[in-house]
């Protein structure tokens, strides 16, 4: 069930014996020379659209604009502050807990986003679980045995084989892989700690962070999809307290 396509009474209906949403949240950066701009936000609408429509859960309109601020030196990224993003997500927040919703399931896709989630679940009027879509264990695993060290931390090959699979290709000339990345640079930029605009596109002219993104192939993204819907939705039930066997006698749901 999608919000955004719901009438008031119907969200009064689910009510009544449902107090669960969810909430896709990604970016509006660059990712990458055949990366799409919106790709965080379109890979956790997919998986959340997909595992809501499963767990039979309401999905909120997705957050798309939050802080990128180390890819500005891209154009057609679109960061906000950090203040900013928890401001909006805190008022989505305290609407849903006005109606009587009290389980707000996020599907995230960007590691900027986490820091200042986890903050607001820890004061958040209603219980939060946060889920990056590459969180789930087979879901990681197939990323992990497709790619490898080539996943890399951003415009990563599996995020844009998704992309691929349900929006566009871009096709241009192929690039030979990116600098690897040592596990203290991993360490020292998780959660998209980077730099200032300049020195980050000055360090990764092609937007990729030691990301091999011409790896990635509609297939994979698929693959990829169907795995993390397919566990997202499991973990959706969980938080909402329902049993597989309790949705399978509520096919409304």
């Amino acid at each position: 069930m999608i919000l955004q396509q719901m009438s008031w009474e119907e969200v009064e209906t689910y009510l009544a014996t449902r107090d669960d949403a969810v909430l896709p949240v990604g970016s509006t950066e660059q990712h990458g020379p055949i990366g799409l701009i919106g790709t965080d936000a379109l890979c956790a609408t997919a998986v959340a659209e997909g595992a809501s429509a499963r767990a039979g859960a309401i999905m909120l309109p997705p957050v798309p604009y939050t802080p990128a601020p180390f890819n500005m030196g891209f154009p057609g990224t679109i960061s906000v502050s950090e203040a900013s993003f928890t401001a909006l997500v805190s008022d989505i927040i305290a609407a849903l807990a006005t109606h009587g919703f009290r389980r707000l399931y996020v599907v995230n896709a960007h590691g900027a986003n986490l820091a200042p989630l986890k903050a607001l679940a820890g004061e958040a009027p209603l219980s939060m679980r946060i889920r990056s879509w590459w969180d789930y264990e087979a879901t990681n695993a197939r990323r992990q045995s497709l790619y490898g060290e080539w996943e890399g931390m951003h415009a990563t090959p599996s995020e844009i084989a998704i992309t691929m699979a349900r929006h566009r290709r871009i096709e241009r000339a192929h690039m030979p892989a990116p600098e690897p990345l040592d596990a203290a640079f991993r360490a020292a930029h998780a959660g998209d700690r980077h730099g200032p605009p300049d020195e980050h596109r000055a360090q990764f002219p092609c937007g990729r962070v030691g990301s091999w993104s011409e790896l990635a192939r509609p297939d994979h993204g698929e693959t990829l999809l169907d795995l993390a819907i397919g566990e997202a939705a499991q973990d959706m039930l969980d938080f909402a307290g329902i049993g597989a066997e309790t949705q399978d006698q509520n096919p409304a749901t």
